[in-house]
């Protein structure tokens, strides 16, 4: 097992965490919001998180996900984010959501470097990538950008729009939105006889398919993955799999990528973390990874 964290970048910041709670700067907005694995106290004072905070999220009482956002300072209905490195410049539109997100998952950025840097090394002319549970879809503009041919698929049709925003900020075209649940669509592909070169997976422990379709990560990832392996090509290909769910362990992760994929080449898995300004390390889920391409 490896813990992989992304290297500093100058618009995030994990500035302290403690008391199930996180406080983090997106470009020059502070926001404090749950964090269940926080357990341990924080290092600042609870006057000084409030000082801080442009805005915070409490939580709806005998909810766990919806709530609301509690302003303190001003701040914009939405912002830019801007994500640079040698291999990829991508902009992402911000906001505050009832969901306590802000349609960003910083610690994702060691991901987004990952598929960037198999598909410019794939001798492969336009790649074809898979992207379910896609979210705002910084993973599938990093593909995108990387000269992909990239299929970006979520449930929620709202959510595709703002990944079309972000799309269109970044200075990108044509990704393949579908908005539908993955497992229906995955079992479509593969009854179509359809391959990938990437799959990216970032399955959520619930949720709902745009149908009521039901999404239950214990009952159901075993058989997604079983068709994923359908999936994905035998030579130049990748895969990439988050899971943020206090059940799931790396070794849980292992047993099914052992049990999928055997043979995979250069596999690895472990946690993601943020260190907060106080060298506090904050994990934020289990993933695997492997690829036959080899980078120089």
């Amino acid at each position: 097992m490896i813990l992989l964290t992304p290297t500093q970048h100058s618009e995030y910041e994990l500035i302290d965490s403690g008391a199930y709670e996180k406080l983090e700067r997106f470009g020059p907005y502070i926001l404090a919001r749950p964090e269940p694995q926080a357990i341990w106290d924080k290092t600042l004072t609870d006057s000084e998180w409030d000082k801080r905070a442009h805005a915070v999220f409490r939580r709806d009482k005998g909810s766990q996900e919806k709530g609301q956002w509690i302003v303190k300072k001003e701040i914009p209905d939405r912002w830019n984010f801007h994500y640079k490195t040698s291999e990829l410049n991508l902009t992402a539109r911000l906001a505050l959501s009832s969901f306590k997100h802000v349609g960003l998952f910083p610690e994702q950025a060691v991901n987004w470097d990952f598929i960037a840097t198999k598909l410019r090394a794939m001798p492969v002319e336009k790649p074809t990538v898979l992207n379910l549970f896609a979210y705002t879809g910084m993973a599938s503009l990093a593909a995108k950008a990387s000269g992909a041919d990239i299929t970006h698929v979520d449930s929620v049709k709202q959510v595709i729009s703002w990944s079309r925003d972000n799309m269109e900020l970044s200075g990108l075209k044509d990704v393949r939105w579908v908005v539908e649940d993955a497992m229906k669509f995955v079992k479509r592909e593969v009854r179509r006889g359809k391959k990938y070169n990437g799959l990216i997976l970032d399955p959520p422990a619930y949720g709902r398919g745009p149908d009521g379709e039901k999404w239950l990560l214990e009952e159901q990832l075993n058989e997604l993955l079983s068709l994923c392996a359908l999936l994905l090509e035998k030579d130049n290909y990748f895969l990439v799999i988050n899971l943020y769910s206090l059940g799931f362990s790396s070794l849980i992760v292992d047993n099914l990528m052992n049990s999928h994929f055997k043979g995979a080449k250069n596999y690895e898995s472990g946690e993601l973390y943020l260190s907060d300004s106080f060298q506090k390390k904050l994990p934020l889920g289990v993933f695997s990874r492997f690829s036959d391409v080899d980078v120089q």
